[in-house]
């Protein structure tokens, strides 16, 4: 099920084998330490990134704050540093994980709302798992395919094919297959239509090709795609996250909600609605944890078109890019 590349592969860069070396080298530490051990390590990592490096810390604090207007700078700083911590705790986690057998991937993922679930791949028109970068959304895709349900995941690859292509093997230890964004025209249909499960992580921005719904109270840019294939295939659509729980050991809540599909006739109107609804299911979750969202993606960078394009991350244009959801064309 996994698409084919299909594009030029690009000659890696020494920067970008060099950063592949560091990949593989953290891999291998966090492999050979005991839990708690590798636990440490990927939180200190975490810090180190947001802390002296201070690598995206305005981008961060700077969403924290939009999202959190009232929230003190004191809890804006701590929510940040905690971020960037649960970040490297969960880079670390996933690399231990995917070498575990599908029964111990089980026993570390606590499910609710499997019989809706179930229910919903019981009508034979496919599911549509929607998620944010919130919690492990890796581990969300993982603990469906432990229980021995085949997923495939949308994913747009990374700039450096060296470390994707890495991550790509990660994902196929867990059991997710992957399709490329460029193919997702043509293949997520093929999977909805043999009544399969395909996953969608759609809270990036999406500049000019999204629609603008409420996310923290701010129009965000978002991705049309889950909408629209549910909409257009008649496919049954659940949110979908896998928030970390606290304790010694690494365990995840994994909770699916189904989400109402209402096809009204206008498509524009039932798109924007049900976009806005998947939207604030994340939000919920995120509200409830806000440390382990992925704060670091400029979530708000594109404005409405008859809003200022000016951000406190910088300039955006509504044009800017040609990112085009391949759902747009199903």
């Amino acid at each position: 099920m996994s698409a084919a590349r299909g594009r030029e592969e690009r000659k890696p860069t020494l920067s970008h084998r060099a950063e592949y070396v560091l990949a593989r080298a953290l891999e291998k530490a966090v492999a050979t330490l005991p839990e708690g051990a590798a636990e440490g390590l990927g939180s200190a990592t975490g810090g180190l990134v947001g802390g002296p490096l201070g690598i995206r810390r305005s981008v961060v604090e700077g969403n924290l704050r939009l999202a959190f207007p009232d929230a003190s700078d004191a809890w804006i700083r701590e929510t940040a540093s905690a971020a960037y911590r649960h970040l490297g705790r969960e880079a670390a986690a996933i690399l231990r994980l995917s070498r575990l057998d599908p029964a111990e991937v089980v026993r570390r993922t606590v499910t609710r709302g499997w019989d809706d679930f179930e229910g919903a791949l019981g009508e034979g028109k496919g599911v549509i798992l929607a998620t944010g970068h919130f919690g492990n959304w890796e581990i969300a895709a993982a603990s469906v395919a432990a229980r021995g349900i085949p997923i495939a995941a949308i994913v747009k690859r990374m700039g450096n094919r060296l470390v994707d292509a890495r991550l790509e093997a990660l994902r196929r230890r867990l059991g997710v297959e992957t399709i490329e964004m460029h193919d997702a025209r043509r293949l997520v249909p093929r999977v909805l239509r043999e009544g399969g499960v395909v996953g969608i992580v759609a809270d990036q921005d999406a500049r000019a090709s999204g629609v603008f719904v409420p996310f923290f109270g701010r129009p965000a840019s978002t991705h049309r795609g889950a909408a629209l294939f549910a909409l257009r295939l008649g496919a049954a659509v659940l949110t979908c996250t896998a928030r970390r729980l606290p304790g010694d050991e690494v365990r995840y809540e994994a909770v699916g909600r189904r989400v109402p599909v209402q096809a009204t006739g206008d498509m524009e109107a039932d798109v924007v609605r049900l976009t806005g609804q998947l939207a604030a299911a994340l939000e919920a979750d995120v509200r409830a944890a806000p440390e382990q969202y992925f704060w670091f993606h400029r979530r708000w960078k594109t404005a409405p078109p008859s809003e200022p394009t000016t951000s406190h991350q910088g300039i955006a244009t509504p044009g800017e890019g040609s990112d085009r959801h391949p759902a747009d064309r199903a």
